[in-house]
């Protein structure tokens, strides 16, 4: 006879939440009370289940909920963070909004000159090394160094100060004069960045259930942002949906560039301390990394790497998956990793598409406002070549610029001849008689002959 297995914190999480839903709103926080008992994180992330639960079926939350949603989730089993309240120069740390390998991002509030909500990144503690402290500096070089709508700002910058030198009197987080437990170490750099209130890129347009179209006109603004900072001598080298968040001004949707942690100069140098990216070592995230940056060899990086990496975050928005698994990617080891996005032709949006399971294509041409043939339909041809440009293994075969392929996607939406595509005498008749087609003077012509005949 099978012993019953114990269910897993997840079922019972799930379980938990199936009962919860249940009760009246009223007896909802009684009956947390009683099966979380002292567990705050499964009293965290329930309760926000149940928030997003409350909202009304076929409204979508809104950004600010979304985001929050999110962040309690994520760090729902974290303990508190003790700089949180803290003061850095003129910025309160408010809450923990992001985490990498060697920073940490808060909401602030500026206290003077103006009082504003912001984003502040500072350096871990403990983690301030040499190589870490000069790849930050040059992240918020980069960042100083550009101005566009859709590259998230740079306000401030400064350097953590000596908790020893604080005026008599004043208290330490821990609550006594002088050093802290929670007291931030001397001397961190940090940066101050206007606070983008966004989500990522491909779960706004899931959410919303853009249309390609509007996808694409997205899009088209993201390359304009990498246009800017390559313009500037600045390769981002991490493009992917997490680093481009979108937020609404106004009601529109605005595409947001952030993160420019890897990012790598052109020519010079970002900041006085050198900032080497050593042989061997593996910069990128997988499944957006370029060949070359897979490669991991003595070859140069330029900003056809971006043009790979742009070319993928495409493929994801039009065909709702990346072109190699990010998953099967990482589980299959570094070297078999590398070989795949070396060697191995990815499938073409459309091919991948047609591929997918009855449910799994219903939901993703739902999630694009069409149906499955049609949406099949609409990436086979133009947007197939155009993506598969953008992801040649020969960087010498790519689109030169951003602004290349920002140009090509405008010339589909216009119903003109792409670049990427090879320019048959059939294919140019073809799109000059959609255009003529659709003009308000074709459709004139064809109201006539239909009068007349």
């Amino acid at each position: 006879m099978n012993k019953p297995t114990m269910p897993s914190p997840q079922d019972r999480e799930a379980a938990l939440f199936a009962l919860a839903i249940e009760k009246p709103a009223a007896e909802r926080a009684g009956f947390l009370d009683a099966v979380c008992g002292a567990d705050k994180s499964l009293r965290r992330r329930l309760e926000a289940l149940l928030a997003a639960h409350e909202q009304p079926d076929g409204v979508l939350p809104t950004q600010a909920e979304t985001v929050r949603l999110d962040r309690e989730l994520e760090f729902a089993d974290e303990p508190p963070d003790e700089a949180v309240g803290q003061t850095i120069g003129r910025y309160k740390l408010l809450e923990k909004i992001g985490e990498g390998g060697c920073g940490v991002v808060y909401v602030a509030e500026q206290i003077e000159p103006v009082l504003r909500r912001v984003a502040l990144k500072v350096i871990k503690l403990g983690m301030d090394t040499k190589q870490v402290v000069a790849r930050f500096e040059a992240e918020r070089q980069a960042l100083a160094m550009m101005d566009h709508p859709n590259i998230a700002k740079v306000l401030d910058a400064g350097t953590t100060e000596d908790p020893l030198t604080r005026p008599p009197g004043t208290l330490s987080p821990s609550g006594g004069e002088g050093r802290g437990e929670g007291v931030l170490s001397t001397g961190r750099p940090y940066f101050v960045m206007e606070l983008v209130r966004g989500i990522r890129i491909t779960d706004y347009c899931d959410q919303t259930n853009l249309s390609t179209k509007e996808r694409i006109d997205l899009f088209i603004q993201v390359c304009k942002a990498i246009q800017h900072a390559h313009q500037k001598g600045i390769i981002h080298r991490d493009i992917k949906p997490s680093n481009i968040l979108v937020t609404l001004h106004d009601g529109e949707p605005v595409p947001k560039v952030i993160d420019f942690g890897i990012a790598k100069a052109t020519e010079g140098r970002l900041t006085d301390a050198t900032v080497y990216t050593q042989l061997h070592q593996f910069i990128g995230t997988p499944a957006y990394m370029s060949p070359e940056q897979a490669e991991m060899s003595g070859l140069d990086i330029d900003t056809r790497s971006d043009i790979y990496s742009l070319g993928v975050l495409l493929y994801e928005l039009l065909a709702g998956s990346t072109p190699f698994d990010a998953k099967e990617l990482m589980a299959s080891g570094i070297d078999a990793m590398r070989k795949t996005i070396r060697e191995k032709e990815p499938e073409r949006p459309s091919t991948r598409l047609a591929t997918l399971k009855g449910e799994e294509l219903t939901t993703t041409a739902k999630r694009r406002s069409t149906e499955a043939p049609r949406l099949i339909h609409l990436l086979k041809g133009d947007l197939d070549w155009i993506v598969m440009k953008c992801l040649e293994k020969d960087r010498a075969r790519r689109y030169e610029t951003a602004n290349g392929l920002a140009a090509d996607l405008k010339r589909h939406l216009n119903h003109e001849p792409v670049v990427a595509r090879p320019q048959s005498t059939a294919y140019r008749f073809q799109k000059a008689f959609r255009r003529n087609k659709l003009s308000p003077r074709g459709r004139w012509r064809r109201r006539w002959l239909l009068a007349l005949a």
